[in-house]
């Protein structure tokens, strides 16, 4: 096998952050690479968690759609996600606590552990340790080295003492020792580089990358999931001369960072959709004023409050339409963790060259999942380009214009302070020197020659920006065009049609504004079907796309579920589009299945769960039903029946069976 997907499910508590983390660990000190993400719910305890780790003999784009291996550590676990293991993996579960009650093909190994029976050597306490237990059985499973995972554990917990890092290597080689007794390995061929790569995710690599950039001040309200940059700047920000400063809202978080721009360090500030509304109006200040600054906006689903935890596409016209009228901005999507680091560097660079806002838009997918990247990819020594400072002003070169009009745009900036350079800096239009044209009738000269100064600039940097280049074969059927974070899995996408003969290739976008329209028209015009893939629901990119190019593509793969896109999911929206079906979006019975959990989980109790599934006639009602039997777990006796709507999803009624 050249990668193996490993999944992890339980609740809020269970321990799966921690479990997942150290096989991750262990896989990249190992020389493998990894893509890891965590599907979790706003809650601190309870609930669904689904964690998946993806190991690689080479790079791993996407944390895949399969599992080779289940570690359950409750029964939604296996009664969700058993089905997904391929033939030839494993279930390992407490048999404690827990029975594997759905079916499995021959070759899958079901493998229980005797969690009390394992731990009782270490005390009363360590059963609650089960993840630890089933994590030292994975590792034999998987053929990692054991020594490695407990150094791993030596520097997770070792600020907790020896007595914490001695338990959980005791535990987990507890499970290690009972799976070489009792069962065979999976069959990994790894080769073992021992190189160690940074296992890091995109907002870290953020950090890393304005760190390289000489970031001096950084900014933020907690928002998820662009908390996480606020709080490595707070753990690290004193170390790395860099000021933090947690804001009392949105509003202040960006006028703080444009004044420290203004004030002649490199600033950046960071938040979510909700609180970016709440920028927009220094947003143009900062384009009226000329003040650099960097603004990351990590997207998850909206509108309002939304979806803090899950992830979306939906905020690229936001971004566009930030604040009111005309003025020049960069918006650069970064296609993944390494690429995190590299636009970081080049937002502040551009932000300073052309002196205007550079928005870095993110999304939940890639700020929050972890992935193995190369250590060499994240250079300290940076190319710095600072643009037209102006550190000294001679009376006899005139007077200081801070917003001279030059055939660039681009005026030469002093920081306040600076001899012989006094201007004024307001949100009001202005001239040349500063002086508002707001009350002065012959405004409307001055008003055109400082609008247009301001916007050439942005066609100045799209030079600086490389255009997008076509991946994959010229004589392809279908071209899938992505921005963003899903470059990857939109690539393995593509492997997955090349392997079933269907002859693809990808057009990805990282340079949103300024766009490249007429290398973009160029290319798209020779491919014989488009189709945009995009995580929201309206095809935002496409209609850029189209407005910037003119380019309509034939068809959209829209995802607004709040997770992300696995490569099977495209390939078969694909495949689907070639053969001319047509895309239901009736609730699916898997859909069905969790929406009856959810009902269980808000109305009835954990001692069912969903059963058979079948449709039904709506008996008078405008659509057909799902009827989904809810048995006892442990008995599997019928305790009633619930009515999904297959068009709505709406819970049309429960009914007990007694």
């Amino acid at each position: 096998m050249s990668s193996v997907t490993i999944g992890i499910g339980g609740a809020a508590g269970d321990g799966l952050d921690k479990t997942g983390d150290t096989l991750a660990k262990t896989a990249s000190r190992l020389g493998l690479y990894v893509h890891a993400y965590n599907s979790y719910q706003s809650i601190i305890r309870g609930g669904h968690i689904w964690l998946r780790v993806r190991l690689g003999q080479e790079k791993v784009a996407s944390h895949g759609d399969h599992l080779n291996a289940l570690i359950a550590l409750n029964q939604d676990a296996i009664e969700r996600h058993a089905g997904e293991v391929d033939p030839g993996g494993v279930v390992l579960f407490n048999a404690d606590k827990l029975r594997c009650n759905v079916p499995l093909a021959e070759t899958i190994l079901a493998a229980p552990l005797p969690v009390g029976e394992l731990t009782k050597p270490f005390g009363a306490i360590q059963p609650i340790m089960q993840n630890t237990v089933a994590l030292g059985a994975l590792l034999f499973l998987l053929d990692l080295d054991f020594q490695i995972t407990a150094e791993v554990f030596a520097d997770t917990f070792g600020h907790k003492g020896k007595a914490v890092v001695d338990q959980n290597v005791n535990l987990a080689r507890a499970g290690y020792d009972y799976a070489r007794e009792r069962f065979v390995p999976l069959g990994c061929q790894w080769n073992f580089t021992r190189k160690r790569r940074p296992f890091i995710t995109g907002n870290e690599a953020f950090c890393l990358g304005a760190v390289a950039a000489g970031c001096k001040f950084y900014s933020a309200y907690p928002m998820t999931p662009a908390s996480a940059i606020l709080h490595w700047m707070a753990a690290h920000g004193e170390r790395c001369g860099i000021v933090v400063k947690q804001c009392e809202d949105e509003l202040a978080v960006a006028n703080i960072a444009i004044g420290a721009g203004f004030a002649g360090v490199r600033a950046m500030c960071g938040t979510s959709g909700g609180g970016f509304a709440l920028m927009t109006e220094a947003i143009g200040q900062a384009g009226m004023i000329e003040a650099p600054v960097v603004i990351i906006e990590v997207q998850r689903g909206g509108p309002s409050t939304g979806i803090p935890t899950k992830t979306e596409q939906a905020d690229l016209n936001q971004v566009f339409g930030a604040s009111q009228g005309d003025f020049p901005r960069v918006i650069i999507a970064p296609c993944d963790t390494r690429d995190c680091f590299h636009s970081a560097v080049e937002a502040f660079n551009l932000a300073e060259k052309y002196q205007l806002p550079v928005i870095i838009i993110s999304d939940l997918l890639l700020s929050e999942h972890p992935e193995t990247i190369e250590p060499e990819d994240l250079p300290a020594a940076v190319p710095i380009d600072r643009g037209e400072f102006v550190t000294e002003w001679k009376p006899e070169n005139g007077k200081y214009k801070r917003y001279a009009f030059t055939p660039s745009g681009i005026s030469p900036r002093a920081i306040p302070g600076t001899a012989n350079t006094l201007y004024v800096a307001a949100s009001d239009e202005h001239d040349e020197e500063g002086i508002l044209i707001s009350d002065v009738f012959t405004n409307s000269a001055v008003r055109r020659k400082i609008a247009e100064k301001r916007m050439k600039k942005l066609g100045l940097a799209l030079r600086d920006l490389p255009a997008p280049q076509l991946e994959g074969p010229l004589d392809a059927e279908v071209t899938l065009i992505g921005w963003g974070s899903t470059r990857g899995v939109i690539h393995e996408a593509v492997e997955q049609l090349a392997a079933a003969g269907i002859r693809a290739n990808q057009l990805h976008f990282k340079y949103i504004l300024p766009f490249h329209s007429r290398e973009a028209n160029e290319i798209l015009r020779k491919c014989k079907r488009t189709i945009c893939v995009e995580v929201n629901a309206t095809g935002q990119f496409a209609r850029h796309l189209r407005a910037e190019s003119g380019y309509s593509v034939h068809d959209h793969i829209l995802k607004y579920d709040g997770e992300p896109f696995e490569p099977g999911q495209i390939a078969d929206q694909v495949r689907a589009i070639l053969e001319g079906r047509t895309r239901s979006l009736d609730v699916t019975s898997a859909e069905a299945r969790e929406i009856a959990y959810h009902y269980i989980r808000s109305h009835l109790n954990e001692d069912v769960r969903p059963g058979q599934i079948e449709k039904m006639d709506g008996n008078g009602l405008a659509e057909m039903l799902w009827r989904i039997e809810i048995v006892h777990r442990d008995s599997g006796e019928k305790q009633g029946e619930l009515r999904v709507g297959v068009e709505t999803g709406s819970t049309y009624s429960w009914q007990s069976a007694s």
